[in-house]
């Protein structure tokens, strides 16, 4: 069976190929600038790699670009756009319509009515997937939503301290995001350890970062909330905040609600903190050029992640392994070495040779006698959502 694993944003759409037979990926690209006078588009299959650009209106026209590409008699992976079994979405929020699911209106709609919640995600997703079925009617669509895997999250670790009615009629709660790359991590290390049952702390650190406490392949505490807005700071967005503090703004500038809410989710985090960037690149090099609010973005973050890391080691009661995965967690050293600094206490040694640089593929950090074992593995959400994919599909 071949999946297509489609990664939208407002004006983008970012693809992989698995041939899930064998779960080998057989091609992977990208179109930006979608609905802009020119749009830049790559595709990589095998050894083969081609760039151009060219007007592309919405994300159908990309997706049929994405198809052209892969079965173009030279250079493509596909006889025939038949091949592909199903398009699968890594998703963000459906309230509780979670898991995995395939795509009808009653979920378009349901994401419509979250739009409020995840305002960067749920718009383009909706407005793709209702373009994708009028487009291609014979392929299913197939939603992996990322709140899926804390399905498994206690009602203790889940719920806010709001009346009752809030949680019970409202959905008002922790949902978590980043699912398929958690439950990627709680998987892979299982395999790379040769052990069941693990205590995990996973970190996935990127422009957008949670932090996730997995026992045995589940979710059991994650560090985002109702939105992604919630826990770590993130390239752009706040993070924890205490919504009392909104009223204050509202009066202190005259801004509306409306007004505060875009503040916090665009200008915020490591952007706000800094007033430089979001990117972890440029403030660390910032920072070591003595840039002192870098420094200090910098500073907020590793502190906000050892904050989760601590509480998720008392959670699960000890820890088998800490694991960073994500733009981040894979290549700063300097993040790595923060969040770990002096917690030989909880048993946590990194090894300063095996930590040094950008690290490459799944690498083990921590000293030979770490009690807690540290890793660098790449996530890989795409192949998570192929294989929900090819699930879904077979079960409906």
């Amino acid at each position: 069976m071949k999946v297509l694993v489609a990664n939208l944003g407002s004006t983008s759409f970012k693809y992989r190929l698995f041939d899930l037979s064998n779960e080998t990926q057989l091609a992977r690209g990208g179109i930006d600038r979608i609905g802009q006078s020119e749009s830049a588009c790559f595709v990589e299959i095998g050894s083969h790699r081609a760039e151009r650009q060219q007007s592309i209106p919405d994300h159908a026209a990309a997706v049929s670009i994405c198809l052209q590409q892969l079965t173009d008699p030279e250079h493509g992976c596909l006889k025939s756009v038949d091949e592909v079994a199903g398009i699968g979405f890594k998703a963000v929020f459906a309230g509780s319509l979670s898991g995995v699911r395939v795509v009808n209106e009653e979920l378009l709609r349901k994401m419509e009515e979250l739009s409020d919640i995840a305002p960067a995600h749920n718009p383009p997703y909706v407005r793709a997937m209702r373009q994708l079925q009028q487009a291609f009617p014979k392929i299913p669509l197939v939603a992996a939503l990322e709140t899926g895997f804390h399905e498994t999250i206690p009602f203790e670790h889940r719920a806010y301290a709001v009346p009752y009615e809030w949680y019970t009629d409202y959905d008002v709660r922790r949902w978590g995001f980043h699912g398929a790359s958690h439950r990627f991590i709680g998987g892979r290390i299982g395999e790379v350890m040769g052990r069941d049952g693990l205590k995990v702390i996973s970190c996935h650190l990127g422009g957008s970062a949670s932090v996730c406490a997995i026992r045995g392949g589940e979710s059991v505490a994650t560090s985002m909330g109702m939105s992604p807005q919630g826990g770590l700071p993130n390239n752009n967005r706040v993070g924890d905040f205490d919504p009392y503090a909104i009223p204050v703004i509202m009066k202190a500038t005259g801004m509306t609600f409306e007004k505060v809410l875009t503040e916090m989710s665009s200008k915020g985090g490591l952007l706000g903190i800094s007033g430089l960037s979001g990117d972890c690149r440029d403030l660390e090099e910032a920072a070591a050029s003595g840039h002192e609010r870098a420094e200090k973005a910098l500073r907020l973050f590793e502190a906000s992640i050892r904050f989760y890391v601590g509480a998720y080691m008392a959670l699960l009661g000890g820890t088998d392994v800490i694991v960073f995965t994500g733009g981040i967690g894979e290549n700063s050293e300097r993040i790595r070495t923060n969040v770990c600094r002096n917690m030989e206490w909880a048993g946590v040694e990194v090894c300063a040779d095996r930590n040094s640089g950008r690290l490459k593929g799944e690498v083990r950090i921590s000293t030979d006698n770490s009690k807690v074992q540290v890793w660098v593995i790449p996530t890989n959400e795409e192949l998570v959502v192929a294989r929900q994919t090819a699930a879904a599909i077979g079960r409906s």
